[in-house]
């Protein structure tokens, strides 16, 4: 089964990723699993931009579920852009997706994913609204071309 990622989605972060030596599995290409680190290293980091340390919060997000689409394999060495992009806004989730490429082939995606996150209090457990800054993107559809800054990114 091959899940789409839509094409209304708003670019809210770039993260750049070395593709490390044990990223690589006996096949020698990067393992499936780690494309899901590197989904979950932009999505961290984008938060953290947005809302402060996850470390020590009261409430943050969890997965409710996750998928990739493979393109084509990934082999060491190199450098990776994950581009992270938002859609659906509700009270207390988001839906993310990120594509995938190598620095040295931009536009190329070699993956593309998404998860959906519901925010919750650490506390108990439940949903709780969406933090501000992440509830403000709604209203900013269609996606923005891709050299535009993303809208999520805090000033310098």
């Amino acid at each position: 089964m091959r899940l789409d990622i839509p094409e209304h989605k708003i670019l809210v972060h770039e993260t750049a990723l070395p593709i490390l030596w044990g990223d690589m599995d006996s096949l020698g290409h990067v393992n499936n699993t780690v494309y899901f680190r590197y989904m979950e290293q932009a999505r961290v980091t984008w938060i953290e931009a947005m809302t402060g340390s996850l470390t020590d919060a009261k409430e943050g997000p969890v997965i409710a579920n996750a998928f990739f689409n493979f393109y084509q394999p990934l082999v060491f060495p190199g450098d990776l852009v994950v581009k992270l992009y938002v859609a659906s806004p509700g009270r207390t989730s988001i839906d993310t997706f990120v594509t995938i490429e190598r620095r040295d082939q931009p536009g190329q995606h070699y993956a593309a994913g998404g998860a959906t996150l519901v925010w919750v209090s650490n506390e108990d457990g439940r949903p709780v609204p969406l933090p501000e800054p992440i509830r403000a993107l709604q209203g900013k559809l269609p996606a923005l071309p891709g050299a535009d800054k993303p809208p999520a990114l805090p000033n310098p």
